[in-house]
Formats: structure tokens, C-alpha cells, sequence
């Protein structure tokens, strides 16, 4: 029989699987102290990151895929 596994919500909250199966994350450093950091910084920690090795394979595992 196979184990299921229950979905970590902590884990669902904060990545997304896509439809290949890849997982994203969000950055870091968006939050607050926004003045000091320039405007193409601002854009580019808007877009999302892609984890990839283990990381990937673990974060995969606690979502149940």
C-alpha cells in the first residue's frame, strides 16, 4: 500500500508547484526598507525564484507530489 501523506500547509502557503513541476518561491527583502533599495531591485524581487536540487525534491515531498 502506498503511504499518503498530509499536505503541510506551512509549506503550501509559501510555494507554488507548476504545472511541469517545478517549484517556485518569493523573495526575500520586500517587506520593508523599500526607499534605500533602487526601483529595478524592486522589480526584480517581484518576480518569482525557482528552487531547484534537494530543496526542490523536499518541498515537493511535504506538498505530497
Amino acid at each position: 500500500m502506498k503511504r499518503k501523506y498530509k499536505t503541510k500547509k506551512s509549506v503550501a502557503n509559501r510555494f507554488k508547484i507548476t504545472k511541469t513541476g517545478k517549484v517556485l518561491r518569493l523573495s526575500s527583502f520586500r517587506r520593508h526598507l523599500k526607499r534605500k533599495k533602487s526601483k529595478k531591485q524592486l522589480r526584480r524581487l517581484k518576480r518569482k525564484k525557482l528552487v531547484t536540487g534537494a530543496m526542490a525534491k523536499k518541498i515537493k515531498k511535504l506538498l505530497g507530489y
